[in-house]
């Protein structure tokens, strides 16, 4: 017997983030295990011009929408976009007949897929990537301990009972999931990972990229990655113009982009650094690794928020993974993949002092990045990667099927 598995996301490809590689990475490791997965995105996947899309080879279900007289109010969008996301749910299990609806998150995501799950007697595993309150939060749509805050908490809280197995991303959310009262034997953890192939060591650096961004011959700090505020991009503009005399040589590359692109824009200019300062853009995924190569020292200066210090992101593990040497805040979800001088270094979150000081330290230090870097990589290649890490939803397929679990044991394994 073949596992077969229906996965709801919040989107995919080939909108560009996180979520949707990571989302690609469980794919990709799933089909390695022999199962079988289905992939619909709700409407927040943007307007659709097809009920199914194919995306390099990938077969994406999408959920048209329409908009009702609900979507009049704030709230009512959500209840709109569920019951369009629930119809869409309830006909590709008729039409599929999968053994499991694997709900990400947001919460949106998780409670038509528990509507129908219910209804036709499958299980529903929520798998949380981040909070609803802590996303609306991130999103400036709400306060932290707002009636509406509370309300969104209570919300997420409900889903997470209600579902058959919770899965997380790191130890951070789990804890957090864990504080609500959901058992602990409810709950796994499926870090993010690396594949190690795809982010191997680079040869050298690129030096027709650096020719062309004016990079060559300086000493490059950089961030790759969304240009969200609490990312604390403008800390680092900050350091840089304090070690702008000290370090005539040193220039930031960012790359990607974000809400917060044109306020780190003006912030260079008005820190006189904004001819040091390179911009990128959006690029192609696939590229990333050629703008790695040109980086001496990334940096991941987030601010401690709660999203922050329960979260991990995905782009240090990507830089440990390629031998890159990093420096990261001390919030919490750093501190799950960094170990200070030992795979990474670290720095007092929130401090332009800190990080600058911290800067030159590490600057300071040359010698010994060879032995943090190849650190770095052990640490992603032991404990890492998604072969790995995907394995981890053998055990909670087998829970959540019960007595099915005896016949389909040999496709889980």
């Amino acid at each position: 017997m073949t596992l077969r598995i229906l996965h709801i996301l919040d989107h995919s490809l080939p909108l560009q983030s996180g979520y949707a590689f990571r989302t690609l990475a469980i794919l990709r490791a799933q089909r390695d295990l022999g199962w079988d997965t289905l992939q619909l995105t709700t409407p927040r996947q943007g307007p659709v011009e097809a009920h199914v899309e194919t995306i390099d080879g990938w077969v994406f279900h999408r959920t048209p929408f329409r908009p009702g007289i609900l979507s009049r109010f704030r709230a009512g969008v959500y209840l709109d976009e569920m019951r369009h996301t629930a119809r869409r749910i309830a006909e590709l299990v008729e039409r599929s007949r999968p053994d499991v609806l694997h709900a990400h998150s947001p919460v949106l995501n998780v409670l038509p897929a528990l509507r129908i799950g219910r209804r036709h007697d499958l299980p529903v595993v929520y798998e949380v990537r981040a909070s609803w309150e802590d996303a609306a939060v991130n999103h400036g749509s709400t306060r932290e301990g707002s009636l509406r805050y509370r309300a969104s908490r209570a919300l997420e809280t409900t889903a997470l009972r209600r579902a058959d197995q919770v899965t997380t991303i790191c130890e951070g959310l789990r804890r957090d999931i864990l504080a609500r009262g959901i058992p602990a034997d409810k709950v796994t953890v499926v870090p993010n990972a690396v594949d190690v192939e795809a982010f191997a060591p680079a040869a050298g650096s690129d030096a027709t990229l650096a020719e062309a961004l004016g990079l060559a011959g300086t000493t490059v700090l950089g961030f790759a990655g969304s240009f969200y505020a609490y990312e604390g991009l403008d800390l680092l503009i900050d350091a840089l113009a304090r070690l702008a005399s000290a370090q005539p040589r040193l220039r930031l590359l960012l790359v990607g982009g974000g809400p917060q692109e044109a306020a780190l824009r003006a912030r260079a200019r008005a820190a006189g650094v904004a001819d040091r300062v390179v911009f990128t853009g959006r690029i192609p995924h696939g590229d990333v690794h050629r703008y790695y190569s040109l980086i001496d020292l990334l940096v991941y200066p987030r601010h401690r928020i709660r999203l922050t210090d329960i979260v991990t992101p995905l782009k240090p593990l990507e830089a440990m993974a390629q031998e890159r040497v990093l420096l990261a805040s001390d919030v919490g979800g750093h501190l799950e993949l960094v170990r200070d001088g030992e795979t990474g270094y670290l720095f007092s979150a929130g401090s332009v002092e800190a990080l600058a000081a911290r800067i030159e330290q590490v600057l300071a230090r040359r010698g010994e990045w060879p032995q943090v870097a190849a650190r770095g990589r052990r640490f992603v290649e032991r404990e890492r990667t998604w072969a790995a890490s995907v394995s981890r939803y053998a055990a909670v397929y087998e829970r959540v099927l019960g007595s099915v679990a005896a016949t389909a044991a040999p496709a889980l394994r």
